[in-house]
């Protein structure tokens, strides 16, 4: 039988994250064996989540993983209990892991991981949603977080040629482009991706408003249109005005920098994550 020294249960708990005492008794149990100790420690670790499964986690942070040079990004929601909790640097460094476990294999099971973290932490943690973004082509992916971990943003910038996505310049623009999105809200990137539904919405809104009363019908429908229009300039990233320069539009800039590097530069897709928002 395997000698139950303090070097065995330091990795035990290494391993599990568990208790110091627990750690022990799953060794005795065990006579030693270590993997037979994990495996006491993770069952008695899914019976805990179990038990706080019904508990609320309106707490959490988004994390952010960027690998591979910018080929691949994954933007992730973790939920907790407590903003204590969400504030602590082993639960940032938790969301961290999970992001990167996911960047490296786009079907990582993490379940294990929040068995473990919530018998380690004592709350209900839940991974509430996840996302992993992969370059194809030309491009770069960047990730931003924001207001303590609040809102992350995830974004994949394309061009044509290899040198484009190498420069200093584009590098910039694709940061700049994930402040524009946590700052802005854009809820598409051009007003062809806008929802069908959500554009009615706004029609039927601006039907209903103050400014059509009383008015012939030609007039009523270019009010409408204008409102229509105001809507998309501010939903729509390419419509909103560049981040570091409101007067110049998000499209104006890209062509700019496109015409200045020689190439065409677009915005692939986004993500926006916000804690506890609808999804």
């Amino acid at each position: 039988m395997p000698e139950i020294t303090p070097a065995l249960v330091g990795q035990l708990r290494a391993m599990t994250g568990a208790g110091l005492m627990n750690c022990k008794k799953a060794l005795d149990e065990t006579k030693g064996d270590l993997q037979a100790a994990v495996d006491i420690l993770r069952k008695q670790g899914a019976a805990a989540a179990v038990k706080k499964a019904d508990r609320a986690a309106n707490e959490g942070l988004i994390g952010q993983a960027v690998v591979q040079g910018g080929r691949v990004g994954v933007l992730i929601e973790v939920n907790c209990e407590t903003d204590f909790v969400a504030r602590n640097d082993s639960f940032k460094a938790f969301v961290s892991d999970l992001a990167n476990k996911v960047a490296a294999e786009s079907g990582a099971d993490l379940e294990a991981d929040r068995v473990g973290a919530v018998a380690r932490i004592g709350e209900n943690i839940q991974i509430r949603r996840h996302q992993r973004l992969e370059v194809q082509g030309q491009g770069l992916i960047a990730a931003y977080i924001h207001t303590g971990g609040k809102v992350g943003v995830l974004v994949e910038v394309g061009a044509t040629k290899e040198a484009t996505t190498g420069s200093e310049d584009f590098k910039q623009l694709v940061r700049d482009i994930t402040l524009q999105i946590a700052a802005a809200s854009p809820v598409s990137i051009s007003r062809n991706d806008v929802a069908a539904e959500l554009v009615e919405k706004e029609k039927e809104i601006a039907g209903q408003s103050d400014a059509v009363k009383g008015k012939p019908a030609q007039a009523v429908a270019k009010i409408i249109e204008g409102k229509l229009n105001k809507f998309f300039e501010g939903a729509c990233l390419l419509e909103q005005g560049f981040v570091k320069n409101p007067d110049l539009k998000v499209l104006a800039h890209l062509g700019a920098l496109g015409k200045q590097l020689g190439d065409e530069i677009t915005i692939r897709r986004f993500l926006r994550f916000q804690l506890g928002e609808p999804i």
